[in-house]
């Protein structure tokens, strides 16, 4: 798939990545708690059914606490603007600086099927059936031992 790009290109570090890096376009200063809107200067034109999602870069966020506010951040085929990042340092005592040209986001541009959306009067049963939030548990060895499910 062809992506036309202005600015710096999204490169992938290495043949099989799934994510293309995206890299700051300035400086940024993030203290502890604190998020910003992080400039690319990039701009893309994603083909149509296709969309971009904006991920955290597992690095940033395992050895400086930096990820991504809205992950992942969608970029629609249809949109020509510049690419920005919402980054967060979750950090509690320690300021991370963003220097232009650092790596901040990964890039991934998937395929999307056309989806309509149709009115009924009832859905249909799944095993999970209406069980939300933490429904299946969170671990698997002590819930086993302790019956919960």
């Amino acid at each position: 798939m062809r992506v036309p790009v202005v600015g710096d290109q999204p490169r992938f570090a290495h043949p099989d990545d799934a994510g293309a890096d995206l890299t700051a376009a300035e400086r940024t200063i993030l203290p502890p708690g604190a998020r910003a809107v992080v400039p690319t200067g990039v701009r893309i034109a994603l083909p149509s059914g296709t969309v971009g999602l904006v991920v955290p870069r597992s690095g940033l966020a395992a050895k400086h606490g930096i990820t991504l506010v809205n992950s992942p951040g969608t970029i629609d085929a249809g949109y020509r603007g510049e690419l920005k990042v919402i980054v967060l340092n979750t950090d509690a005592a320690q300021t991370y600086t963003i220097e232009a040209g650092d790596r901040i986001a990964q890039l991934i541009v998937i395929p999307i099927p056309p989806v309509e959306f149709v009115p009924v009067g009832e859905l249909s049963e799944s095993e999970r059936g209406e069980a939300g939030f933490g429904s299946t548990g969170y671990t698997t060895t002590k819930e086993a031992s302790d019956g919960a499910a």
